[in-house]
């Protein structure tokens, strides 16, 4: 039956925007809405060319105001404020998304498929494991799990409530997961 063996891992599937970072010399910025209204009075000071931000609008990241012409990313000169509301900084440099992964690659791999898992890639986990989307599945039957769906950790393989019940009561389990 459930919880009889102390090594089990009963876990409950939660979707969740996860981004897969290992690094933890990196400050990744997401969903922070750089623009901002320059407020009245006093102004700002641009971080990026020491000068008083005058324009109407502005940027904020990383604690420090920017023109929006300032705020680019170091490699490939994009202006950060364009591309979207994510930006990176590794070896104090300030990075897009894209020269971020060209210069710093791939980290981490699937626990299922060993494959590697790209910085940027959505991914499952699983106490420490790590997951594609599409390899979270039943490691026996293949079944793909929805929200709320119980799972078991068994010898670092995700099973489904039917496969680890099945295993658990006819005393196949042990022959069949290794």
């Amino acid at each position: 039956m459930l919880g009889e063996d102390a090594q089990d891992d009963v876990l409950s599937v939660q979707w969740k925007c996860m981004v897969y970072l290992v690094s933890q010399s990196v400050t990744f910025i997401e969903g922070v809405p750089m623009l901002s209204v320059q407020p009245k009075g006093k102004q700002k000071g641009c971080a990026g060319c020491n000068r008083k931000i005058k324009d109407r609008y502005l940027l904020k990241a990383l604690d420090k105001y920017w023109h929006e012409d300032c705020l680019k990313c170091a490699c490939c000169d994009c202006r950060l404020g364009e591309v979207g509301s994510t930006l990176y900084t590794k070896a104090n440099l300030i990075l897009c998304r894209r020269d971020y992964l060209r210069l710093f690659g791939t980290t981490g791999n699937c626990a299922a498929c060993s494959k590697l898992i790209p910085a940027f890639e959505m991914v499952m986990r699983a106490r420490d494991n790590v997951y594609h989307l599409d390899c979270f599945a039943c490691q026996l039957c293949n079944q793909r799990f929805c929200v709320g769906d119980k799972f078991f950790l068994k010898n670092n393989m995700i099973l489904c409530q039917m496969d680890y019940e099945e295993g658990q009561l006819n005393g196949s389990f042990e022959s069949q997961v290794q």
